[in-house]
């Protein structure tokens, strides 16, 4: 929408520029002069089209060098801005809610807390400890660069000082490669997350850290005692002035009636008009209006929570649903096709492998059916080998019988030639006997060679039976392949065409899911414990006020059944994961405890861990520094 139109009835005729700086981009605007800090806002919000406006608002610096926010009914140019050719405003979230899963609804709304959390966490604004550190690394990564992929990681592509703090650097004798390989493991874990499914998680984890979603503000109460005030989305709370981690005393919303300044005097009025007001002093009065102005901001915030949603609101967590569910369909509809295509690569493989192993038995069935046949043809030759050597033995057997007779017949010759006679009969029988008996042996040898040449022809033709055998089966395994093959393609190809015909839906909006208490505690070792991952019902804090209201009433009965389902599957998947990090948290903190060095250990650290030792966690302190009546918790006020 043109300037000129969103300011008409103004005086246009002149106009100077602004530049709004956000925590991943930056816009510039000229501004009509008369233009109020609404009309700027406007302007913001709907060039980013941001509809949960009421989180948000402009800081910048004023001439004191002091941070205000700008105010929305007031004139841009009668506020106390830098007198800079561009004025400079930073877009932030002023307000907190008090549960993130259940009130921020929009994609762009989740994604704007998450930069500015992990911003507060690396600039140790929020204390988070090391292994929570790591945690929420993990998510950030999964925002940024989607799931991990073992074959394009590379080590060293992430940067440390982008994803930890850096008190937590310097508190381990630890690497950077070191602190990447424990990131990448739990990265690793969120395969399948969405962009903002892993924001979200970053968010419920980070909202129970103890200095999430706290204003502070250093004050004095009447004895001069140095203290911070922590202004919240529950409340007021009051710290010692070493230690911003654990509130000493605390005063919900509900307890509070009035709150009025006075110059540097701030005081407030409980609901119980026997309890004495809350008074404490701050440093100027121009601290005091922004404690105010945070404080009515809460207050208003606190009351809208605790009545029905606006018609606005429920359109829009309606339309989260719906987008939950469609972006939930197709999440499946892509991991059912992932998962056919994985069975058909596997199969393809098993295919292959196959194939190899068929090709090395046709190898072998080939190289055995050919030393069949060179034995075959071996045997044959010794076989003819064998028959004509018995051939040539009959014959020389004939020829001796038949010396035999001619040696007979010359018998009746002279005596002499008659004993000669007789002594080459003898030696004519002896080499007849031994000839008969070569010749009965190598009859014998040709009757075995013709046996092994039977088995040999047997064994070769149980050898290409063998071999037809593995080419038929083969052949099927082939065609079986090949149908797989062309069901998988089918079903990617109707997928491709349902994708091609939702190509017009709008952007997703972020989806939101209950955060569901947990009684797991973190243990480390054997006595210390880490704090529950999960959101404590911050109803549970305020039960004595909170009134009895919801929307469910505008749903008919299906649809409070089928929430009712989805609810109880979203809670035992979180549990189910909140016990994963748990024990993946014990073991990393176990794991890295020896390399700390003892020496860079802060306060908030020895509180932290005192916290740990005790059992508590930020909701349980919550709970016992409002034990009490609003008079015994204002007289503790002044003596601290």
């Amino acid at each position: 929408m043109p300037l000129r139109n969103i300011f008409r009835g103004k005086s246009a005729s002149k106009s100077f520029p602004v530049k709004i700086v956000m925590l991943d981009a930056e816009l510039e605007f000229n501004l009509p002069w008369r233009a109020t800090g609404r009309d700027l806002f406007d302007l913001v919000v709907r060039t980013i089209g941001l509809r949960e406006t009421w989180y948000f608002g402009l800081q910048f610096e004023d001439s004191k060098n002091n941070f205000a926010w700008l105010k929305m009914e007031k004139r841009v140019q009668d506020q106390d801005i830098p007198k800079q050719s561009v004025v400079p405003f930073v877009f932030l979230a002023k307000f907190y809610p008090e549960d993130v899963s259940e009130e921020l609804v929009q994609e762009v709304t989740q994604h704007l807390f998450f930069l500015q959390v992990k911003q507060s966490i690396l600039n140790m604004d929020i204390y988070c400890p090391p292994e929570m550190s790591v945690l929420l690394a993990s998510y950030a990564v999964q925002a940024k660069f989607g799931d991990y992929d073992h074959a394009t990681y590379r080590a060293g592509s992430l940067s440390m000082e982008e994803l930890l703090p850096q008190r937590v650097l310097s508190q381990y004798q630890m690497t950077p490669v070191m602190w990447e390989e424990r990131i990448r493991i739990w990265y690793a874990d969120h395969r399948g997350m969405t962009r903002d499914e892993a924001e979200m998680e970053y968010l419920k984890i980070a909202q129970d850290l103890g200095m999430y979603g706290v204003n502070y503000f250093t004050i004095t109460n009447k004895k001069q005692t140095e203290l911070w005030l922590g202004v919240t989305a529950l409340g007021l709370n009051v710290y010692e002035s070493e230690n911003k981690l654990e509130p000493k005393i605390s005063f919900p919303w509900s307890e509070i009636r009035n709150i009025s300044v006075d110059d540097k005097k701030f005081t407030i009025r409980p609901t119980d008009k026997t309890a004495p007001n809350f008074v404490f002093f701050s440093k100027n009065s121009r601290m005091n209006k922004l404690i105010l102005d945070l404080s009515i901001g809460n207050h208003e915030l606190f009351k809208r929570r605790r009545k029905p949603d606006t018609i606005e609101v429920q359109q829009m967590k309606a339309a989260a649903r719906e987008e939950k569910h469609r972006r939930q369909i197709e999440k499946d509809k892509l991991a059912r096709e992932k998962q056919l295509r994985e069975e058909a690569e596997r199969q393809k493989v098993e295919l292959e492998q196959r194939l190899l192993q068929y090709q090395e038995e046709m190898r072998a069935a080939n190289d055995a059916l050919r030393r069949s046949e060179e034995t075959a043809d071996l045997l044959v030759e010794k076989s003819r080998i064998a028959e004509e050597e018995t051939m040539l033995l009959t014959q020389k057997a004939s020829e001796a019988e038949q010396e035999c007779q001619r040696a007979h017949l010359l018998s009746a010759k002279t005596q002499e030639e008659k004993m000669l006679m007789e002594h080459k009969v003898r030696e004519a029988e002896m080499l007849v006997s031994t000839m008969v008996e070569e010749g009965e042996r190598r009859a014998t040898e040709s009757e075995r060679l013709q046996q092994e040449l039977i088995r040999a022809r047997f064994s070769e033709k149980q050898a290409k039976e063998k071999l037809n055998t593995l080419v038929k089966t083969f052949n099927s395994s082939i065609c079986h392949s090949a149908a797989n093959s062309s069901i998988v393609n089918s079903s990617i190809l109707g997928t491709s065409l349902l994708n091609n015909s939702t190509m017009h839906l709008p952007p997703p909006a972020y989806s939101h899911s209950l955060a569901i208490g947990s009684t797991n505690d973190l243990v480390v070792g054997s006595a210390v414990d880490l704090p529950d991952l999960t959101l404590e019902s911050t109803e549970a804090l305020n039960s004595t006020y909170a009134p009895d209201l919801t929307s469910l009433d505008l749903l008919n009965d299906t649809d409070v059944e089928q929430l009712s389902l989805e609810i109880e599957k979203e809670r035992v998947e979180y549990l189910e994961r909140s016990r994963h990090l748990q024990q993946q948290l014990r073991h990393l903190k176990s794991e890295i405890e020896v390399l700390k060095v003892e020496e860079n250990q802060t306060l908030l650290d020895a509180v932290y861990h005192e916290q740990l030792r005790a059992g508590e966690t930020k909701y349980s302190t919550l709970r016992r520094t409002r034990s009490g009546n609003t008079r015994t918790r204002v007289a503790f006020f002044e003596e601290l």
